[in-house]
């Protein structure tokens, strides 16, 4: 299992990076477009969507490699039982917040999808393409906060690789 969730993370990081790219691509498509007018445009819409795409498919790989913000000053200040009761409430919150946030996007991206909706944009695309990224990402990043979560539940240290060293501070 453990190998499995490590590659739902690694794949979300790796759409995230293709997401990038494509917002590279448009922005030099846009640029392209104005020197040589191109027989399609959206560009600055679609290269929007894959920015939003990209933040929120990253969001699980950024949690379990530490790199999302975190105030480790206070949970190096006590001691290991209320260290684990603080990493629990927080990780309760986060995991509540993120279900949440995920039911809404599953549910907006269906609704767009059985509407019909589209963007307003002159390229007309279907919302729930970029709403499916972002639903699938904040998914992703449930299942993370989920995974540690359950780690700390059963007193197992939460995997998070600091960048931020005490001592060096």
């Amino acid at each position: 299992m453990r190998r499995l969730l490590d590659f739902l993370y690694e794949a979300s990081a790796w759409l995230a990076a293709l997401c990038m790219v494509g917002t590279l691509a448009m922005v030099l498509a846009g640029l392209l477009n104005r020197f040589r007018p191109l027989p399609f445009g959206g560009f600055d819409a679609m290269a929007g969507y894959f920015v939003a795409a990209a933040g929120f498919l990253a969001l699980a790989h950024t949690l379990k490699r530490g790199d999302h913000v975190r105030v480790t000053v206070l949970l190096h200040s006590v001691g290991p039982l209320q260290r684990r009761i603080l990493e629990v409430l927080c990780l309760t919150v986060a995991l509540g917040l993120s279900a949440v946030l995920a039911g809404y996007a599953i549910e907006m991206a269906w609704t767009s999808w059985v509407s019909g909706r589209v963007s307003l944009q002159p390229d007309r695309t279907a919302l729930w393409l970029p709403q499916s990224a972002m639903a699938l990402g904040v998914g992703v990043f449930c299942v993370a906060l989920f995974d540690e979560w359950c780690r700390a539940i059963d007193a197992r240290p939460v995997e998070v690789v600091s960048h931020f060293d005490l001592d060096e501070a």
